[in-house]
């Protein structure tokens, strides 16, 4: 594989961790995600990784359910962490060292994240999972995705979802919505598109950092992506 990128961020749904399973994780596209991510490694490609809590716990939702809204995000930290340690779990038990940093301490679970050691994982060809958000309450795991791709200074940062792209409108509700190849973070944010929240997209519009949206549910397109293949949208 030819890689057109020599760093990564990937952001994974937490969402898309069930599987079909409706909730929690299921261990087959646990299995599926992780020889995906070991296969682009081999080829010399740097991944640092962040996981949504979804599918587990989702802060916003908790709140709208008479949860303290710090509390609910505090808990949506933790489901990122599992999340975090299964992946790690899943990587290391077909040969890929991994390495899991939290974004606050958590120490043995995991590293106290930091963006030095977190490249030097990079470099050494440890994947770099990088668990917690940011941290702190009020921000998403796309605003933390776009941090920490900024602060490992990656090439391009990599949303894996069940949908192959940005499109005009959620295409599974409105079968009208048509996809976009490419378009521009000032579009993505005039048009109201839920790429990702206001915050991470202006992150990383004001930092240069590019996204591609993909479907990381199809076997192979990450390897697909990461070798430039017209694949998924460009956000730039």
């Amino acid at each position: 594989m030819n890689a057109k990128y020599n760093r990564v961020l990937l952001k994974l749904s937490g969402e898309s961790l069930m599987g079909h399973q409706g909730y929690g994780i299921d261990a087959e596209r646990l299995g599926e995600y992780a020889r995906q991510i070991a296969e682009v490694v081999a080829a010399g490609v740097e991944v640092a990784i962040v996981i949504g809590g979804g599918n587990i716990f989702r802060g916003l939702q908790g709140a709208a359910k008479g949860f303290d809204r710090v509390k609910g995000d505090q808990m949506g930290m933790l489901a990122t962490t599992i999340n975090s340690l299964a992946l790690s779990s899943a990587l290391e038990e077909i040969g890929q060292p991994a390495k899991v940093f939290t974004a606050i301490n958590m120490f043995p679970i995991g590293e106290h994240y930091s963006n030095r050691r977190a490249i030097e994982a990079l470099q050494s060809g440890t994947v770099a999972i990088i668990a917690g958000g940011t941290g702190n309450p009020y921000f998403t795991t796309d605003t933390g995705s776009a941090l920490r791709g900024i602060e490992v200074s990656a090439d391009v940062m990599l949303k894996g979802t069940r949908i192959d792209g940005v499109y005009t409108a959620d295409p599974e509700k409105d079968p009208t919505a048509t996809k976009f190849d490419k378009i521009t973070y000032g579009e993505v944010l005039n048009r109201g598109l839920r790429v990702m929240d206001l915050t991470a997209t202006a992150l990383c519009k004001e930092n240069g950092l590019p996204i591609i949206v993909f479907d990381m549910d199809t076997p192979g397109n990450l390897a697909k992506v990461i070798a430039g293949e017209p694949i998924g949208t460009l956000v730039y």
